[in-house]
């Protein structure tokens, strides 16, 4: 009788971040052999360089913009600036109170075994990191997304930041140029204007931030422009980039005419790429340039290695990178399979003013040939927006024709909170009449929901 193979552990961890770290708890809860590897920083990019320093800095910067348009308020403002450097020890007292950030103390208490390295495949069940190698019974990738970096001229030997490491800078720049209109792009032009930069955003779209509503682009595009003083340039071609003493200058194409701009800053922030490279082949793992391959288990073609979060999905955000490690975590510890939960996207982009949506977008709708009734709102229409003064915003709804709502965008302060009523509804077939008829707070944000709904009926 063939005995059964040994291995050094019942389950490897490949990514320390909201894909791994879930299910790395769950499994040694549940009494598994558990190792976890992390090539960069544990914690993984939300609380290292993602949303929670960034969220910090931003929250910062929405106060500040609050404060310098106080007076129009009655208070006395001319006093009011900003210690740049104070504001990143805050950032810093931000991250460590989360207690994920490079917390890799955190597993072991949990007598989880951590590793820093990059880990590679070498068979189905056998991984190399740092010159050792380690075997298991089974895996969960959990690897991310890397920002990729386009081809043109001159990169390479230039300087240029990413969204990953652009909150290292110790000061604002004076000028900075991104490449890209991605949410995370979006989010540090907001905040490096409003600290006084001047910010070129470049994307060879059509219209900046083309994932989202046409409704949503169109207004960020205007606000961003005419409040932030940004400089927006959709159907823009990137064609060169040169060092030139401290600055670097950007060549560009547009309406068919070069240009060059000398800045101080560069940042690329247009595509993520799934971090796939880990010798997935030597696995039997299927992946393409869009991830790895799963099925609605997050199964890989080995059927003992799962893939959960950005490596399979790279749009996901936190919220559904967390939901994957948990489907994951059952899913390793267990024979029946639970199943990813794919009925409806939700995304918030925080940026002054936020954005958020959730279900299918008009373009979504155009796409499946869904008859459809829409309503769109400004944010003025609600008491709150006089109380505030917060002049830019609206309220997007989507119904089929039947009032059954289907999809919702706003642009609005605390857009990230208002968005869950939407989401609710949404998920459990409500209609604008229910959302009608649901009582508002008069004052709140939340009652320019009700008004779109309204307007559908």
């Amino acid at each position: 009788m063939a005995q059964k193979p040994t291995f050094d552990y019942d389950i490897i961890i490949i990514g320390s971040g909201a894909g791994g770290s879930p299910a790395a708890s769950i499994a040694a809860r549940a009494g598994k052999k558990v190792a976890i590897i992390e090539q960069d920083e544990f914690g993984g990019e939300s609380p290292n360089w993602g949303e929670v320093p960034l969220g910090a800095m931003l929250n910062v910067a929405n106060t500040y913009d609050t404060a310098k348009k106080a007076a129009n308020f009655g208070l006395r403002t001319a006093a009011i600036g900003y210690n740049y450097p104070s504001i990143l020890l805050w950032r810093d007292t931000v991250v460590k109170r989360t207690g994920a950030a490079g917390n890799r103390r955190y597993y072991e208490k949990q007598s989880i075994s951590t590793f820093n390295g990059t880990a590679h495949f070498l068979s189905p069940n056998e991984i190399s990191i740092n010159r050792r190698h380690l075997s298991a019974r089974k895996f969960l990738i959990a690897t991310g997304t890397t920002w990729e970096i386009p081809d043109i001229p001159g990169i390479a030997e230039t300087p240029y930041f990413t969204p990953k490491d652009i909150l290292t800078l110790t000061r604002p720049p004076k000028t900075l140029f991104i490449i890209g209109s991605t949410p995370a792009a979006i989010e540090i032009a907001s905040l490096m204007s409003i600290f006084g930069t001047k910010v070129y955003l470049a994307d060879s779209a059509t219209r900046i931030m083309p994932d989202q509503d046409e409704d949503v682009s169109e207004m960020i595009g205007s606000q961003l422009t005419k409040q932030r003083g940004m400089t927006i340039m959709p159907n823009t071609k990137i064609v060169a980039i040169q060092k030139e003493g401290i600055y670097r200058r950007i060549t560009f194409v547009r309406a068919g005419v070069e240009r060059t701009i000398k800045v101080d800053a560069l940042m690329i922030a247009d595509r993520r790429a799934p971090a796939t490279d880990i010798g997935l082949e030597n696995a039997g793992v299927a992946y393409n340039s869009q991830g790895i391959k799963v099925n609605a288990s997050l199964q890989t073609s080995s059927k003992h290695i799962f893939a959960a979060g950005s490596c399979v999905h790279p749009g996901a955000a936190t919220h559904e990178i967390l939901m994957h490690s948990r489907v994951a975590a059952h899913n390793l510890l267990h024979t029946k399979f639970s199943v990813v939960d794919k009925h409806m996207p939700l995304q918030v982009i925080r940026s002054v003013p936020e954005i958020a949506r959730v279900g299918l977008s008009e373009d979504d709708c155009i796409r499946r040939d869904l008859k459809i009734n829409r309503a769109v709102v400004p944010i003025t229409i609600a008491p709150r927006s006089n109380i505030t003064d917060d002049r830019i915003g609206m309220v997007k709804l989507i119904s089929d024709k039947k009032g059954t709502l289907l999809g919702a965008a706003i642009v609005a302060p605390n857009a990230s909170e208002m968005i869950h009523e939407l989401a609710i509804a949404i998920r459990h077939g409500l209609s604008a009449e229910d959302l009608f008829s649901t009582p508002h707070e008069f004052t709140s944000w939340s009652e320019t929901i009700r008004i779109a709904a309204g307007k559908l009926l």
